[in-house]
């Protein structure tokens, strides 16, 4: 992951829901969306992209709307990540590129994403737990 953009896909497998050698092949067109692959409920999947999105809006991140297409020599189509939709698909689709005229470290950046996602998963477990 480049330090200064957050990559949706990849903070996925960073945290183990996406294995990289399933990612890979949803890359290569062998998977229909990446929801197939995804290790976990698709509740925290899209919990996860709400947290980038916030913590993304708070450090005043720059959007970047990006396509995935397919990797091969065969003709190259538009990946989808999700069936549910162009909203869910802008949510896994786009990365987060710091604004450089925040000052702010990029390291810093990611280790407060890392840590809201994880406050948020233990949160949710310790409710489930009541």
């Amino acid at each position: 992951m480049k330090s200064d953009e957050i990559i949706p896909v990849e903070v996925m497998i960073e945290m183990g829901n996406l294995k990289k050698d399933k990612y890979e092949d949803w890359r290569r067109g062998q998977v229909p969306s990446i929801e197939k692959i995804f290790e976990g409920n698709l509740s925290k999947a899209n919990r996860i992209l709400r947290i980038i999105g916030f913590h993304a809006h708070d450090l005043n991140m720059i959007k970047r709307p990006t396509v995935y297409k397919q990797w091969g020599k065969e003709k190259k189509r538009t990946l989808k990540f999700s069936k549910y939709g162009e909203r869910v698909e802008a949510s896994y689709s786009t990365h987060f590129i710091l604004n450089q005229s925040n000052g702010l470290k990029s390291a810093k950046t990611k280790n407060m994403l890392n840590f809201e996602i994880k406050r948020q998963e233990e949160t949710s477990y310790s409710l489930k737990e009541l």
